[in-house]
C-alpha cells in the first residue's frame, strides 16, 4: 500500500526543494533534494554538536581539517590560517551530502569580506579549489557560491559569473537588491522571508515578512527575461514554507523538512501573493543611485536587516576559527 502524500511531496511538485543544513543523515533520509545550502551559522550549528559522550561530533573532521590547512596554508599568501580551516571544514561538511544532491551545494564566502568585492572574488576562487583539491572527482561546476546582496558582493558576483561559477546573492531583503542581481547575472537569490534574528532570539517576530517581495521578484524577473531564480530562505514554519510553494526554489532546514514529512497534505491549497515593481533599470549601473534607494527600500528597514544579518554571520565566522584554535 502507497505511502500517504505528505506536504513535502506537495512541495516538491511545486518547487525545487533544498535542504538548509550540513547534517548529512537528515539529506540521507528526506532526499534527494536539488540544492544543499549553508552559512557560517549552519557550519557553526553542526561543527558545535556533541556526540553521546560529551565530545564533539565532528573533532575528526575539524582535526583533518587544520591539518590540511596547515600543509596548505603556504600556497595562500595573505589569507589566516584560522579563516582557511573553517573554508576547508565548509567544503569537507558539503562534500558528505553530494550524494544526496542533483544540483548545487552551496558555501558563502567569508563575511568580513562583505564590502569587498576583491577579496570576496579570491574567497569565492578558494573555496573552489578546496572542492577540487579534496574530491577531484566532483564537478566544481555544481558549486554556488554564496555572497552578501551588497553593492560589492553583487560586483563579486558578476566577476564570477563570467568566469562560469554559479552565484547567490543571499540576505536579501528589497527588489533594489534583486534587481542589481540580476543584471549582474546571479544564478540565485534568497530572499529572507525573516530577518536572521528570529532564529538566534526566540523572542522576537519579524512583523515584516518578505511574502511580498518573493513573490514580486519571480514575477519580475519572469517579466523582464532574467535567469536568475528565486530561493526563499529564513523560515520558521510549515505554514510559511507552503505559502511558499510555487517559487523556483525553496530551501527549508532539518526541523520544518520533517514536520512536512510527517504532514498529511490533505487540506492544502496554494495561495498567490500579488504586487507591483517599478523600473529599476536606471539605478542598477549607477553605484551611488543604488546605495540611496537601498538606503531608502522600506523606510531603511531593509538595510538594517541585511546590516544585523551580516553581524550574525560574523559573529559566527569567529565561534568557527575559535573551533579550528581549539583543534591545533
Amino acid at each position: 500500500m502507497a505511502s500517504p502524500e505528505t506536504l513535502l511531496d506537495v512541495l516538491r511538485r511545486h518547487s525545487k526543494v533544498d535542504c538548509d543544513t550540513f547534517d548529512h543523515e537528515v539529506a540521507r533520509d528526506l532526499g534527494p533534494f536539488v540544492d544543499c545550502t549553508s552559512n557560517q551559522a549552519i557550519a557553526y550549528g553542526e561543527l558545535a554538536r556533541l556526540d553521546a559522550n560529551g565530545g564533539a561530533l565532528h573533532a575528526e573532521l575539524i582535526r583533518s581539517a587544520v591539518a590540511y590547512a596547515q600543509s596548505h596554508h603556504a600556497q595562500h599568501a595573505g589569507v589566516g590560517l584560522a579563516e582557511f580551516a573553517v573554508e576547508v571544514m565548509m567544503v569537507k561538511l558539503a562534500l558528505r551530502i553530494v550524494p544526496y544532491l542533483t544540483g548545487y551545494s552551496h558555501i558563502q564566502t567569508n563575511p568580513v569580506y562583505s564590502y569587498n568585492k576583491d577579496k570576496t572574488i579570491a574567497n569565492a576562487k578558494r573555496i573552489v579549489a578546496i572542492f577540487q583539491d579534496l574530491d577531484p572527482k566532483y564537478d566544481v561546476k555544481r558549486v554556488c557560491i554564496k555572497i552578501p546582496a551588497t553593492w560589492e558582493g553583487m560586483q563579486a558576483c558578476r566577476e564570477l559569473e563570467k568566469q562560469e561559477m554559479a552565484t547567490l546573492a543571499t540576505t536579501m531583503f528589497c527588489l533594489e537588491q534583486a534587481a542589481l542581481a540580476s543584471h549582474a547575472g546571479c544564478t540565485y537569490i534568497a530572499p529572507y522571508i525573516n530577518e536572521l534574528r528570529v532564529h538566534f532570539d526566540e523572542t522576537y517576530v519579524d512583523a515584516n515578512k518578505a511574502f511580498a517581495f518573493c513573490g514580486a521578484a519571480q514575477r519580475y524577473y519572469a517579466q523582464t527575461g532574467s535567469r536568475t531564480q528565486v530561493l526563499p530562505a529564513s523560515l520558521t514554519s510549515i505554514q510559511e514554507v507552503m505559502m511558499l510553494a510555487g517559487a523556483h526554489h525553496i530551501t527549508v532546514s532539518p526541523p520544518l523538512l520533517k514536520k512536512l514529512a510527517e504532514t498529511p497534505a490533505n487540506p492544502w491549497r496554494a495561495t498567490r501573493a500579488r504586487s507591483s515593481f517599478a523600473d529599476y533599470s536606471a539605478i542598477v549601473d549607477d553605484e551611488s543611485a543604488w546605495r540611496l534607494a537601498f538606503t531608502r527600500s522600506a523606510n531603511g528597514q531593509s538595510e538594517g536587516k541585511i546590516i544585523q544579518a551580516i553581524n550574525i554571520f560574523c559573529e559566527r565566522q569567529e565561534k568557527l576559527e575559535e573551533l579550528v584554535s581549539a583543534h591545533k
